[in-house]
């Protein structure tokens, strides 16, 4: 079997048990059109955006100042944007998985390789390797940036970092020692983490001592995983969602507060200071967003009367929701 319909196998897969690889990558088995908000006050650089136009769309992700999607043609739309996030490598196609850091973004080809761009210039306070992919990387079937640092999951489970010179410093990040016989990771800020087979959850090494890799004892059935800033938050099987970390400088801004009795969740997104719920009615649950600087720009203000929602994507100061096609006349009501 050609490495493009294990790929596309393994994407369907993933949708179907909710497999997610944040910050702020979410996939859809079908196409839809994207609606994006926050973006409020200063931290507005057009990542709400959405190009007049965009249809087709399989996958969506948000990032710190910019967003992406993913067309059903392969192809890349970027907006928003600095750092050069914008600047889509001329001719990347068969692309079959996106996801938005902070200062860069990755594309996973359906031939198993990874392509980075953004990261700035060297010196400009964005460049820290994470667009360094490592040469000959192959057989990559998920991909995830983080603030930076970058991530990929090889088709034997093992995980590949690079990125992580945070300040000349490596928080311990690009430490995948741990991260073994993994079918889904996500990358943080200053965390990796990585979902087994057998539904539990493993984190790196977390120096900055935020909580994040603190995973709840006797944690099973997780289907999904997304990373924020100072957060892990984890589905399970049964639709409820489990988070944990949130200290952002000794402060809980209430991204882990999850709203008590949620439940039927189908997906879920971690931004910087807030986290995402989509249920099986296709509607948007948000919280954190607690109203301090720098967290509350209206990126949990889901608008109003939003259905219909396949994926979510969670970036910095603003949100992506991927809605779907009406359901057929018959269907409706």
């Amino acid at each position: 079997m050609k490495l493009s319909t294990i790929l596309r196998a393994a994407a369907l897969a993933a949708v179907g048990l909710g497999l997610l690889c944040p910050p702020a990558m979410a996939r859809a088995a079908t196409t839809g059109t994207v609606v994006a908000w926050g973006c409020g006050d200063f931290t507005n650089y057009g990542q709400c955006d959405v190009p007049a136009g965009l249809s087709g769309v399989t996958a969506i992700s948000a990032g710190a100042y910019g967003s992406l999607a993913l067309r059903s043609d392969g192809t890349v739309a970027a907006w928003g944007c600095a750092f050069g996030l914008c600047d889509v490598p001329a001719g990347l196609s068969n692309v079959v998985a996106i996801s938005a850091g902070r200062f860069h973004n990755l594309a996973l080809k359906a031939d198993g390789t990874v392509v980075a761009w953004g990261c700035g210039t060297p010196g400009g306070g964005a460049d820290f390797g994470q667009c360094n992919v490592p040469a000959g990387l192959s057989d990559v079937v998920a991909i995830s940036a983080g603030t930076f640092h970058s991530l990929a999951l090889k088709r034997d489970g093992t995980v590949v970092a690079w990125g992580c010179n945070i300040y000349f410093a490596d928080e311990g990040e690009c430490d995948t020692s741990n991260l073994s016989a993994a079918i889904a990771i996500a990358a943080g800020t200053y965390h990796s983490a990585a979902l087994r087979a057998d539904g539990t959850v493993v984190t790196t090494t977390c120096e900055t001592g935020q909580g994040q890799c603190d995973v709840p004892a006797g944690l099973l059935g997780v289907t999904a995983i997304a990373a924020g800033a100072f957060s892990t938050v984890a589905l399970k099987a049964n639709g409820t969602v489990v988070a944990w970390g949130c200290a952002l400088d000794g402060v809980d801004y209430g991204q882990c507060a999850v709203p008590r009795g949620l439940s039927g969740v189908t997906a879920i997104a971690a931004g910087f200071g807030h986290t995402l719920a989509v249920t099986h009615h296709g509607r948007i649950v948000a919280w954190g967003c607690a109203g301090v600087y720098p967290l509350d720009y209206g990126q949990c203000d889901v608008p109003h009367g939003l259905s219909g929602v396949i994926a979510v994507a969670a970036g910095q100061t603003h949100s992506l929701a991927l809605v779907g096609p009406p359901p057929p006349e018959d269907d409706q009501g």
